[in-house]
């Protein structure tokens, strides 16, 4: 299953008409409105009615939307709750079984194994666990609520083009709540588009096609930037001195003024010298620390949460061989009613934090090194309690 919020980043959607924008209201009528815009899509009245006919409303799919479990652990907790021994090991007997698919991925898309096989994992621990909600049901119920129909009614069309060309059933075809499919948990827009026939038998099936799974997967990535061959993240050593507003995703420098500043690899070297890289501080100053590439800021292209696309960047690395990362001593994470009172307060001070939801995303880190800036703090952007109690 997937673990964060869908990423609208990571689907290509076409321009959305003013009918397609429609929601609410009778789902049967809303439905029958599908069907006209399928024939007016150039689909046959037929095939759209044969498609749309077992298609039902899933209240248990807008209560998960409703409740979703965006993550309030830290990359500390998170990282070692999801990246088990047992992940571990079916990674590398994955990686060995299907080589010669991986080696195929990385000549053609330029990703490595490791960054398509930790994906795989924290999706679907490796396809055991796709998803039980039938596909059509959860993509129908969360276009026809006014939450995001823009987000999920062209995905609708995709599915039934992928069901004219017979690589998706309305009865039977299911996966995650938000619609996403297979083993790598796709949308069916990407299915259509990126679709890669690994396995060569004139389909794609990616939930029982692993190399379906793997070149769809790798596709995917170049397609949302990945720059081929590159790396993407790397522990490293950072000295005590070093000014702390120049850490985050905001600020870039070559891997070799980092070096110049102190910046050492953990383990093994750090990059080409001209490869521009930021520091990542998941727990500010005193937790883990790393040097993030441009490939990096991919992994927010195909999901959105912070923790997750850490998560996901660092298990890559440990399939990669790297060792465990050193936890340090980071300030303790701040309650959930202290972390909306912060980003109440600095709401306040005009910063557009978003929801006040206790999660701290990339806008509130934005905000918190600012003030942490302004009040003479540490700006290494993790939130605590006495910055709290400064504001």
């Amino acid at each position: 299953m997937r673990f964060a919020i869908l990423a609208a980043s990571a689907i290509s959607l076409a321009p959305i008409s003013a009918q397609a924008a429609q929601c609410g209201g009778d789902f049967g009528a809303f439905v029958k409105g599908l069907k006209r815009e399928a024939v007016a899509q150039g689909h046959s009245r037929s095939i759209a009615n044969r498609f749309f006919k077992s298609v039902a409303h899933d209240p248990s799919v807008i209560r998960r939307d409703r409740a979703q479990g965006i993550f309030k652990s830290t990359f500390t907790e998170f990282s070692r709750k999801v990246i088990s021994q047992n992940r571990m090991d079916h990674g590398r007997i994955n990686a060995r079984k299907y080589q010669a698919v991986f080696d195929r991925a990385q000549r053609e898309y330029g990703v490595d194994p490791s960054v398509i096989l930790a994906f795989w994992a924290l999706e679907t621990d490796y396809g055991a666990f796709q998803g039980d909600f039938n596909t059509l049901n959860s993509l129908v119920t969360l276009a026809h609520d006014c939450r995001r129909p823009e987000l999920f009614r062209p995905q609708i069309f995709a599915a039934l083009s992928l069901y004219e060309q017979g690589n998706f059933d309305p009865a039977t075809t299911t996966g995650a709540w938000a619609g996403e499919i297979g083993m790598v948990q796709m949308l069916p827009d990407d299915i259509l588009h990126r679709g890669v026939d690994g396995d060569g038998d004139g389909h794609v099936r990616l939930k029982t096609s692993a190399p379906d799974a793997i070149m769809t997967g790798a596709r995917m990535l170049r397609d949302l930037g990945w720059r081929a061959n590159q790396p993407w993240l790397i522990e490293v050593s950072i000295p005590k001195n070093l000014d702390w507003r120049n850490t985050g995703l905001d600020t870039e420098r070559k891997v070799s003024e980092w070096a110049r500043k102190g910046v050492k690899a953990r383990d093994g070297r750090l990059p080409g010298g001209n490869l521009r890289a930021s520091i990542l501080l998941p727990q500010g100053r005193y937790g883990p620390a790393f040097l993030a590439m441009p490939n990096y800021r991919v992994y927010f292209e195909w999901n959105q949460s912070f923790v997750y696309v850490t998560t996901a960047a660092y298990f890559a690395t440990r399939l990669s061989g790297a060792p465990v990362f050193t936890a340090g001593d980071p300030d303790p994470v701040l309650s959930d009613a202290e972390m909306k009172s912060l980003q109440r307060k600095l709401q306040a001070r005009g910063y557009d934090v978003g929801k006040i939801d206790g999660i701290l995303g990339k806008r509130t880190r934005q905000a918190v090194q600012a003030e942490q800036v302004r009040l003479g703090l540490p700006a290494d952007a993790w939130p605590t309690r006495k910055l709290l109690n400064r504001l």
